[in-house]
């Protein structure tokens, strides 16, 4: 396994364009590894390649990727970085990339991280009964907080809860009349993020149409502690949830010092 990172050179019309569609982007990180097809199912059971963009500032955007193989970025570099800078120092090609599988090792049970994470929090839901269930976004804090609360456990880690002198109100709640989790985590959601954009199903399709995608993804901030390292390990390499093909699911974690670096 390996972790690489890219930093996006914002202002080429390339970045530009990658930016505004994660269906591009997704083919550019798929076309990193020779080896592969850029399609959106990963083969067997295996881990598959995730990615993710940090939106840190306007001018500073990160590309981070976990992958089996180590990538070749040389054509991201072309499009979206500065390539006369790479082609200066064959130390730095553009990309800083390292083997993962080392600080995967590590991990026990008790350790605590600082985590970053970019989901697609979904559920399935009918407007009358006798329709099928749909799947649709959650879009408030609160269920979107919930809803990775609901997959800590099976993910290998239990997000932390604030001390009571941290909390606005007893119990970590928000809300006298409705109750729920809002302050009682050292979770924070934010950066929601509603895309459109069209997948291209040319392949395989004789009309070639291209089908509508629309999603909302959300920036989950936080602090857990390891209670599965081998679950962890799985899911620090499998992602969590949906939308994986569009920069979502990838976990990342950080030494709790300082908090605002969310890289492993």
């Amino acid at each position: 396994m390996h972790l690489t990172r890219f930093r996006v050179n914002t202002t080429r019309s390339g970045a530009r364009r990658l930016l505004s569609s994660p269906q591009a982007m997704h083919a550019a990180v798929m076309s990193s590894f020779p080896a592969l097809l850029p399609t959106d199912t990963p083969p067997g059971d295996g881990p598959r390649v995730l990615w993710r963009l940090d939106h840190i500032t306007r001018a500073q955007v990160m590309l981070y990727i976990v992958s089996p193989d180590r990538p070749d970025l040389t054509h991201l570099v072309e499009q979206a970085g500065w390539p006369a800078a790479a082609a200066a120092d064959p130390a730095e090609p553009g990309w800083h990339s390292r083997p993962y599988s080392p600080f995967l090792d590590r991990l026990t049970a008790g350790d605590r991280w600082a985590f970053r994470l970019i989901a697609n929090p979904v559920h399935h839901a009918r407007r009358k009964d006798d329709e099928p269930t749909k799947r649709t976004a959650h879009l408030t804090p609160v269920h979107q907080m919930g809803w990775l609360l609901k997959r800590q456990e099976s993910c290998g880690f239990r997000v932390l809860e604030k001390p009571d002198d941290k909390r606005l109100l007893p119990s970590g709640t928000t809300h006298i009349k409705q109750p729920h989790h809002g302050d009682r985590y050292e979770l924070t959601v934010h950066d929601q993020r509603a895309l459109a954009f069209d997948k291209d199903r040319s392949t395989g399709n004789p009309s070639g149409r291209r089908a509508p995608v629309s999603l909302v993804t959300v920036t989950f901030d936080g602090r857990l502690e390891v209670t599965d390292p081998d679950t962890l390990r799985r899911t620090l390499t499998h992602g969590i949830g949906k939308a994986k093909a569009y920069g979502c699911g990838l976990l990342t974690l950080a030494p709790l010092t300082p908090p605002s670096r969310q890289t492993s």
